[in-house]
């Protein structure tokens, strides 16, 4: 069925958008002003500096007020009496923080005279205009996200954060989309993490909100980059400070449905230690909801199933990371941390399956299936990493080596009884099963890069990367029989290994002449994969070597509009998830498994990108194209009786291509509108699966965000998601709609503060999907997160 945006839904899509914006805007008191003045130079010429940015921002760092420069470099800005700081910007210089400014009735005029900004070291790859600071900063290749000011990741996890970002869309189930990828190489801190080598992208649900500092995201990686994650990379960076003397904050978080949470980010810096420590504990309750409704068709006959889960997991959780960075001296830094996480969970799923025979008025009888699960989730990680910069500008040398330390125990009772179509038991229709299974992970990593400047603005870059990796998993599902003992079921009895060497080298040079500016890589990578299942002896070992070049072009036309043209090749490789045959038991009719014959996907990447200054605004915009062969995707089958088993495939490929618009814009000085555009269409070819298993999609992701800095220490957002209906190589994933709504004041005398945060307000965030094969129909509707409200307190020590 082909999918088309009608005038209909186009005009309910504005309409909702359009309310959004109009939401009681709040009025600006225009008393109480004064005058904010001063004229911007570069240092080096003396040169005016027109259109650059001048902020003013509470202790709290909030943002009063803001303007631009003309082309002299004089500014002048209307301020509301109060004590302020102001922050001076312009693309490619070093920016400018003044100390407290206080404006009165009796001092409502103060000229900062002229204000001399330095030039800033360039990289070659990246044209950086720089939104508001606390929130985002754009650059052609990568968007660096300063998630501590957007109120809607208050009380929340790592997922919430990526689901307010840009180009980011998380589906209920917690999986992570870029541009409408799921391959994606998500870090943290520039490294793999413990918390998705198991769990993939939903295991950032254990990761609090308040330990991250800022995300990156980063669409086309340059040869430096793994060059896993076919649609970039999202790396997650946690918080550390290193000012001078005892600093830290405190957060403390109460929600409906259950979540409490308390966090604590402190460091102590003294001479040549800086000490560190991020504490987070959450104890969480989380609903949950599906439903499905199934036609399998045999010969004349159509058997239907209506099933319903209601479930819920209960949790515990605690994180804590500390460390130090010794300073040899300012250009020689050594940093060593540790890390320490644990999940306690229980999850209990009541499934009610009904069965028809034509249509729903021939009932057959139901089932009542229970699970009772109890997990336990240790991980560390043990960090150690040193930098050496040199007196040349740009010349540095790092070293790190990080271990991964993962487990998780998981104990499963699974009970099920059968009833008749008159709701009598069916002699010998109960079912009791256990299900027992221990994942286990080493990770060994060490890196090695250089930067190398030459001639005036030439850079040569180059590094190494060896990866080792062991993963176990020890599963057995056993079976009560009539005598009372429990029998392991055939083929889900074994031990599965996953080992995986991967050794690295790259190499980039990069020159800037006039206003180009060129960066070419290439970036080699040798990966032995080997797959053992040890009671039946099966192994499948694998070796092979891949070349990855990378290239990136600017041209910029002025300081405040620049392009980029750029080229990657990614790959995807089949990871512990995609290989492991172990079987998810918890849903009787419906089975998810791994599958050890995957081959790597490959993508050749194509981006033009565009960075537009305006007075009061930014313009970010790209076009895409990706080629992808032997693309991985999941595929349902069902059998006769009605059982599904869902396993990832190689498809063919897919070629998609895409216009994505970011722009954020200041139609006041207490008011922020930032609006992102995805659109894009792809071509799925996975005939070699299924003849008709072939799709042409055309879809879009929307999100506009409203910020209103109010009078009092007082903060408003609205934030509208739109994620569209998109086809798949089976069916269709329907469209997704919510809003989220967030309020903040500063308290205790710009020290503390009060976010109150209701995301999800319509409780419309549901997974809903239809999906097809030659012998059956399946629809679902599934909410796995629900609408969340929560009230956090901050509190910030003063250095």
């Amino acid at each position: 069925m082909k999918y088309t945006f009608t005038n209909h839904s186009l005009g309910k899509f504005c309409l909702i958008f359009i309310s959004i914006l109009c939401i009681s805007i709040p009025s600006f008191s225009q008393q109480n002003k004064a005058k904010l003045e001063g004229s911007i130079q570069e240092k080096s010429s003396g040169n005016p500096l027109g259109f650059a940015s001048v902020a003013l921002y509470t202790k709290a760092d909030s943002l009063v007020a803001g303007g631009i420069s003309e082309e002299n470099g004089k500014f002048s800005i209307d301020v509301p009496f109060g004590e302020y700081y102001a922050l001076i910007e312009f693309m490619g210089f070093d920016p400018h923080k003044t100390a407290t400014l206080s404006f009165s009735r009796e001092t409502n005029r103060i000229d900062l005279g002229e204000i001399q900004l330095e030039t800033s070291a360039e990289n070659l790859d990246e044209v950086v205009v720089q939104g508001e600071k606390t929130l985002m900063e754009l650059s052609l290749d990568k968007r660096i996200f300063n998630v501590g000011k957007d109120l809607a990741n208050a009380g929340g996890t790592a997922t919430d954060i990526l689901m307010n970002l840009p180009s980011v869309a998380v589906d209920p189930e917690g999986n992570v989309r870029l541009r409408g990828s799921s391959n994606v190489r998500i870090l943290i801190d520039g490294k793999p993490s413990g918390l998705v080598s198991f769990k993939g992208s939903s295991g950032l649900r254990q990761l609090q909100a308040n330990m991250v500092e800022r995300v990156e995201v980063i669409t086309n990686p340059s040869a430096r980059y793994e060059a896993e994650g076919m649609a970039g990379v999202i790396n997650i960076i946690l918080k550390k400070d290193n000012q001078q003397g005892f600093n830290g904050s405190f957060e403390v978080i109460g929600g409906t449905p259950l979540n409490l949470g308390f966090s604590a980010n402190l460091n102590y810096r003294h001479k040549r230690i800086n000490w560190f420590i991020n504490y987070g504990f959450a104890r969480r309750y989380r609903p949950n909801v599906n439903e499905l409704y199934q036609e399998v068709y045999d010969g004349d006959d159509t058997m239907i199933l209506l099933q319903n889960n209601a479930g819920e997991l209960r949790g515990w959780n605690n994180n804590i990371r500390g460390g130090l960075d010794y300073y040899f001296s300012e250009q020689s830094i050594l940093t060593a941390s540790y890390l320490w996480r644990r999940t306690d969970g229980r999850r209990i799923t009541d499934i009610r399956y009904e069965d028809y025979l034509n249509t729903l008025d021939n009932f057959q009888g139901y089932s009542l299936r229970r699970q009772d699960e109890k997990e336990k989730e240790p991980n560390s990680e043990i960090s150690v990493n040193y930098k050496r910069t040199f007196e040349e500008k740009g010349h540095e040398l790092t070293t790190a080596f990080t271990y991964l330390n993962y487990w998780e125990n998981s104990d499963q009772l699974f009970t099920e009884y059968s009833f008749d179509q008159n709701g009598e038991p069916i002699s010998g229709g109960s079912t009791v099963q256990t299900s027992l299974n221990d994942e286990y992970e080493n990770q060994y990593l060490l890196q090695l890069d250089y930067v190398k400047p030459f001639a005036k603005e030439g850079k040569f870059e180059t590094g190494l990367r060896t990866s080792f990796r062991e993963m176990k998993n020890d599963f057995i599902v056993s079976q009560e029989n009539e005598s009372g003992e429990f029998e392991p079921l055939p083929g889900l009895d074994n031990i599965f290994l996953y080992n995986e060497n991967i050794l690295a080298a790259y190499g980039i040079v990069g020159n800037k002449t006039g206003n180009w500016s060129y960066q070419a890589g290439l970036r080699a990578e040798h990966t032995d994969v080997e797959t053992i299942l040890e009671e039946t002896n099966e192994t499948n070992p694998r070796k092979y070597t891949n070349l990855f070049p990378s290239a990136h072009m600017t041209y910029n036309i002025t300081e405040e509009n620049a392009f980029q043209l750029s080229y990657s090749r990614r790959v995807r490789r089949p990871v512990y998830n995609d290989l492991s045959p172990y079987v998810t038991f918890s849903d009787q009719r419906n089975f998810f498994s791994g599958n050890p014959d995957l081959n790597p996907e490959y993508t050749d990447a194509f981006e033009l990108g565009h960075i537009k200054y305006f007075e009061k605004g930014t313009l970010f915009s790209t076009a895409y194209f990706r080629n992808t062969t032997d693309k991985i995707e999941r595929i349902r089958t069902v059998d006769e009786e009605g059982k599904s088993v869902t396993l990832p495939y190689n498809l063919t490929g897919e070629q998609s291509f895409g216009l994505e618009f970011s722009a954020d814009y200041r139609p006041k000085p207490w008011w922020k509108l930032d609006l992102n555009l995805n659109f894009f269409h792809a071509d799925i070819n996975g005939s070699n699966i299924q003849t008709d298993y072939r799709a042409k999609t055309t879809s879009f992701l929307a999100r506009q965000t409203s910020r209103f800095t109010l009078e009092g220490g007082w903060d408003l957002q609205l934030r509208a998601n739109y994620d569209a209906k998109q086809k798949t190589a089976q069916g269709i994933r329907k469209g997704i709609f919510f809003i989220d709504i967030s309020a903040s004041k500063v308290i205790m005398q710009d020290r503390g503060r009060l976010i109150l945060t209701a995301n999800d307000i319509l409780n419309s965030r549901r997974n809903r999907y239809i999906t097809e094969g030659y012998n059956f129909y399946t629809e679902g509707n599934s909410q796995f997160v629900r609408r969340q409200i929560n009230l956090t307190f901050s509190y910030r020590l003063k250095p």
